[in-house]
């Protein structure tokens, strides 16, 4: 039997409209009932079925009732702000762990009697959604095959997905187990460290790669989609380069984008001996003049912008200019020393040089 069948079942045996989502709010299922017009059907519900998911504020509502840690149902009041009829919510729990949620609209005449009626079938849904999230595990243990540069272990992954996708890379944090199976349907991941891979639909992969991250509390990166997933391993190599991105530069935490990276795009693919060395030139600064350098370089050497962006007068800003100048020996009312100095900032940036708050 699967989830729809179940959820009918459930619907049938409770004379209650019906809906099973996933630990992520994701909509699994939903059954109506006889009794199901349109005057007894609140916000929530119409929006989970129509959108495929529940809102943040609304999810925010539910866990403040503990539905997460919940062994058995939980009654929700009424909230008509948030568009919210009374209901009950059965955690969906099998092995001690909560994969989903059974949300029963209740006017008040589900009684804990009537409730254990459809105990049989929680169980069942509950065992369903354990079985679909070990074989996402199982998906998730593959995945570094595809991710693979080896044309040859990529091919052995026997997966098959559907385009476009994004990877994401991101920092784990040591001895720190997080809930990657809560991740939205269609997403895999697998944990590791340093770092845990995640494959995402193209369109999900920002806020799915701000999830993991929150979980961590780390950073994260995304590489550019992919149609073709030979091709996954190119996006899988950009994500890594753009977590680089993330951790040291603070314009681009905690979640960098590929896409979004510009110049450092070409400066996360160098080796820290080779950053060590285009850092150089910035050498004899320290963090103040490297900060206001940088940023007047940052603004296209506009000085206005540049002080006022610093809080600092324009003739202070003249001054840590002229002394920069001094100590680095380059000119920067010239075009090649100007290029010079900025890369020099930008790597030093990344190594976690001199001017970074």
């Amino acid at each position: 039997m699967d989830l729809q069948e179940l959820v009918e079942d459930v619907a049938r045996v409770l004379g209650a409209p019906a809906t099973l989502e996933d630990r992520a709010f994701q909509l699994l299922a939903y059954a109506a009932h006889s009794g199901d017009i349109e005057g007894e059907i609140d916000t929530v519900r119409r929006d989970s079925i129509l959108r495929r998911r529940a809102s943040d504020e609304v999810r925010a509502y539910f866990e403040g009732y503990g539905i997460a840690a919940a062994a058995g149902p939980v009654r929700i009041p009424a909230d008509r702000g948030l568009g919210v009829l009374a209901r009950v919510c059965v955690p969906l729990r099998h092995g001690g762990v909560t994969y989903g949620y059974l949300w029963l609209l209740d006017p008040g005449e589900l009684s804990d009697e009537r409730l254990a009626r459809a105990a049989p079938l929680v169980e069942r849904a509950a065992a369903a959604l354990a079985r679909e999230a070990r074989s996402r595990q199982d998906l998730g243990e593959r995945l570094r095959d595809l991710l693979s540069a080896d044309p040859e272990v990529r091919a052995a992954s026997g997966l098959d997905l559907v385009p476009p996708v994004a990877a994401i890379a991101v920092h784990s944090a040591y001895g720190r187990v997080v809930p990657l199976w809560t991740l939205p349907r269609g997403v895999l991941a697998d944990p590791g460290d340093p770092l845990t891979a995640v494959l995402a639909p193209a369109g999900q992969a920002r806020a799915v790669a701000e999830t993991v991250q929150a979980m961590y509390g780390t950073a994260a990166g995304v590489g550019a989609p992919r149609d073709d997933q030979n091709e996954v391993w190119r996006s899988w190599r950009e994500a890594t380069l753009a977590l680089r991105a993330a951790q040291r530069v603070p314009a681009f935490a905690p979640v960098a984008e590929w896409a979004a990276l510009g110049a450092h795009r070409l400066l996360v693919r160098l080796s820290p001996a080779e950053l060590t060395e285009l850092a150089g030139a910035a050498e004899p600064l320290d963090a103040e003049l490297a900060r206001t350098v940088e940023k007047y370089l940052d603004h296209g050497g506009r000085a206005r912008e540049t002080a006022e962006a610093l809080a600092v007068h324009r003739q202070t800003l003249y001054y840590r200019l002229a002394k920069a100048g001094r100590l680095t020996g380059l000119d920067l009312a010239n075009g090649e020393d100007r290029l010079t100095l900025h890369l020099a900032l930008k790597a030093a940036t990344l190594l976690g040089g001199p001017g970074r708050t």
